[in-house]
């Protein structure tokens, strides 16, 4: 098979090597502030095995590390609570670094290998950094990770344990960010970050295969509605590439209804598909986000107009859920099912029991658990009204 890069956009082919980020024709609409232009998606020629997933790298080149194949939960007591019989949960918070992110870093980290490439940096909330960090440390690679001082001091210490090299910024992700790609392209090291990189969009599908074949394990069809927490749109983005690769092979016949789940004070791709700001301007100026769900928190969704496309071209919806609601979830999600999950997770919980009751009995759900709860425990003090 061969692999290629594909604008989102405007549909321009680009080979995959290392240094290709964004489409060169649709980039140069880059404005400040403003999400991601020119995204670029992987595609194939040729006929894959319609029982593997299709990545664009060899499986030798892969870090000794168990990514992926996380659990599937057929939540009894929740089920009961909310009468949703057809409730599932799939738990990414098992990966290594207890994120759903280790599934990007894993590919990126592979990607590297193969071309003799030593260094990655990236920009990070945290997951995302101390994921790259730990798939870095099995790979054998240097790297370096531009990170909020803000950021909860779990993620922090991941990032130093797994030996990555960590650049505290006094500011926000997006400046994180603009900082990342600054050295990037001053030394040459490969990029990591998210919507920016395409690899990392490929490796978030595979999470979408894993619940096709979970649920075929366990006697159950493909789901009908998946709730995605959403920030900056790029696991939004995966799962949909996944299902659409799934699609195309002949495994589902149809895409499940994807909810993108925001909080309220970072609710930016969720404005965009319900009251987007003007013709032709969907987002409009950033706002500041305001939300203790610190893994979803961006003023700027790097990948909105590429997660934004993909809510539109399939029906998909959003529902926009506050920290109180994301509070109550985690307790409710931990006490009555054993997940304990941090607070951009439990996001899409929120979500799904804002809208659960709209939602046909006999249509299945399945939340999308992205981080270990441990991750954070300052917010999760917050909601039981403890002081650490």
């Amino acid at each position: 098979m061969k692999w290629f890069c594909r604008c989102d956009q405007c549909g321009t082919h680009y080979d995959l090597v290392p240094g290709r980020y964004l489409c060169d024709v649709c980039a140069k609409k880059q404005q400040a502030d403003r999400p991601l232009e020119g995204v670029l998606e992987l595609a194939w020629e040729g006929a894959p095995d319609p029982h593997s997933i299709p990545l664009p790298v060899e499986p030798k080149w892969f870090p000794p590390i168990p990514v992926g194949n996380t659990p599937l939960w057929a939540p009894q007591r929740l089920r009961e609570q909310y009468d949703a019989r057809h409730l599932w949960i799939k738990d990414d918070t098992c990966n290594p670094s207890g994120s759903f992110k280790d599934r990007a870093s894993w590919l990126v980290a592979a990607f590297a290998r193969q071309h003799g490439v030593q260094e990655i940096v990236l920009a990070s909330t945290g997951n995302a950094a101390s994921s790259m960090a730990a798939v870095g440390a099995a790979a054998g690679l240097n790297i370096k990770v531009f990170l909020p001082a803000n950021a909860p001091v779990a993620k922090r210490i991941q990032v130093l344990q797994y030996g990555a090299e960590l650049v505290s910024v006094d500011g926000n992700y997006d400046q994180a960010f603009d900082l990342s790609r600054e050295y990037s392209d001053r030394t040459g090291a490969l990029s990591r970050n998210t919507a920016y990189n395409p690899l990392t969009i490929e490796g978030k599908k595979t999470v979408s295969f894993e619940i096709i074949d979970d649920l075929a394990r366990a006697g159950a069809s493909a789901p009908d509605h998946v709730f995605v927490p959403v920030g900056d749109g790029v696991i939004l983005a995966g799962v949909y590439r996944g299902f659409e690769n799934l699609l195309a092979l002949g495994r589902i016949t149809k895409i499940p209804t994807i909810w993108a789940c925001q909080a309220q004070g970072s609710n930016a791709i969720a404005r965009a598909l319900t009251t987007p700001y003007a013709e032709g301007d969907p987002f409009g100026p950033p706002r500041s986000s305001q939300t203790l769900a610190d893994s979803i928190a961006v003023d700027v969704p790097r990948n909105g107009l590429h997660a934004l496309s993909k809510l539109k071209k399939h029906d998909g919806k959003a529902v926009v859920v506050t920290d109180d609601e994301i509070l109550a979830a985690q307790k409710t999600l931990a006490s009555g099912s054993g997940l304990f999950a941090e607070p951009s997770s439990c996001t899409a919980f929120a979500g799904w029991v804002k809208v659960q009751a709209t939602l046909p009995r006999e249509e299945s759900c399945l939340l999308l658990i992205t981080g270990n709860g441990l991750k954070d425990i300052k917010a999760a003090a917050q909601g039981l009204g403890l002081t650490i």
